[in-house]
């Protein structure tokens, strides 16, 4: 049996409780997804928090089947660029169906991505398929898809409250990234965030989210 400890809990009153979902959901209601990043730096200790508090994700086992790459130097985001604009122009010469066309045209996406090179920091989180023990055998990880998108969920979070901003930059075939950023065999990318401030005339669609009747049912 493993040790285990008290729980650290602070019981709320219910209105500080009320007051802090209200509060809390208010503030989630600002976060939107830009891809235009001004270049104005951001110190690194911040991506650090952001990280700290992904990482308190929960997770399949306790296992944290999760590494972020925090890429700041120019020279390595370029490449990134560079080789993430190649998958991109295959992809909407090659791969993409017109109904897949037709669902990102609201979005403005194409296969410029001027975001990985002028935002500060672009974060790569990798899920690790599998683990290695001490002696370098493999163990079977448990819920690893879950349990990033947790924690990537967790670091967005966190961006949005420190007042930056994020994409989430789908990977998908994104197979250089493991080679370019010198991860393991068995790290996958997940995702890609580039991080920063908005650019002075940064955009955003115009969207609308769903309200809370047509996303939860209580029975």
């Amino acid at each position: 049996m493993p040790p285990f400890v008290p729980l650290v809990h602070q019981r709320l009153t219910a209105a500080d409780s009320a007051r802090r979902g209200t509060e809390f959901a208010a503030h989630m209601d600002t976060r939107r997804t830009t891809r235009h990043f001004s270049t104005e730096p951001v110190p690194q200790s911040w991506i650090e928090q952001a990280i700290r508090a992904a990482g308190t994700a929960p997770s399949g086992a306790h296992q944290q089947p999760w590494t972020f790459v925090a890429v700041g130097d120019p020279t390595l985001k370029q490449q990134l660029r560079d080789a993430a604009e190649e998958e991109e122009r295959r992809f909407y010469a090659e791969r993409i169906t017109d109904e897949w066309r037709a669902a990102l045209e609201p979005l403005g996406t194409d296969a410029i991505k001027t975001h990985l090179t002028d935002a500060p920091w672009v974060v790569v989180l990798f899920r690790h398929s599998y683990g290695l023990d001490a002696g370098g055998d493999r163990r079977t990880f448990y819920y690893t898809q879950e349990s990033c998108g947790i924690a990537a969920g967790l670091f967005i979070t966190a961006v949005h409250t420190m007042g930056l901003v994020t994409l989430t930059h789908t990977p998908s075939p994104m197979g250089f990234l493991g080679e370019l950023l010198e991860r393991p065999p068995n790290e996958k990318a997940f995702l890609v965030m580039p991080v920063g401030y908005p650019a002075a005339d940064a955009q955003v669609p115009a969207l609308t989210r769903k309200p809370l009747e047509e996303i939860a049912i209580f029975r």
